[in-house]
């Protein structure tokens, strides 16, 4: 077994035009999100959680060229990480999101299953969590989104 942890942040842009997605799920926000792709944290914290157990950086010069050739689903980057698992499969998730908008306990259930969906796992092997961060932090002053991504991956057995 291998545990991978992710991180990543986006702030806010008052006048933009990427409308806030999490986990693959557009949340109601009068904020867009300062990115080149969709900007979806949820995606890249879990991308990054990939990359720390197959030690192959997907986010940044891959996701880069990626984004350029129009590509910028962020659940595409995530894929692109999943190909260097090899014989391994992540068989559970816990995601933490900190922000003080937009509201993300309504949006739990759905991003579950797409997330479970990319992972080929069930979505009750998906756990999400957010905090408003008590305006302690500048996502939690609603400045933007940070989320954390764990990640438990084992080998799959070939026989």
């Amino acid at each position: 077994m291998k545990i991978g942890i992710g991180q990543d942040s986006h702030r806010f842009c008052e006048n933009g035009n990427k409308k806030i997605v999490l986990g693959g799920v557009f949340a109601e926000c009068d904020k867009y999100i300062d990115a080149n792709s969709d900007g979806d944290v949820v995606f890249h914290a879990l991308t990054n959680a990939v990359s720390g157990v197959t030690c192959v950086n997907v986010l940044g010069e891959e996701a880069d060229k990626m984004c350029a050739d129009g590509i910028v689903d962020s659940a595409q980057y995530l894929k692109a990480a999943l190909k260097h698992l090899g014989n391994r499969k992540i068989s559970n998730v816990s995601i933490a999101i900190e922000c003080a908008v937009p509201k993300i306990t309504p949006i739990i259930p759905q991003m579950r299953e797409n997330i479970a969906s990319v992972l080929q796992i069930k979505p009750d092997c998906v756990g999400i969590t957010a905090t408003s961060g008590e305006n302690l932090t500048p996502f939690g002053k609603g400045e933007g989104i940070q989320v954390f991504c764990t990640i438990l991956v084992e080998e799959v057995n070939c026989k």
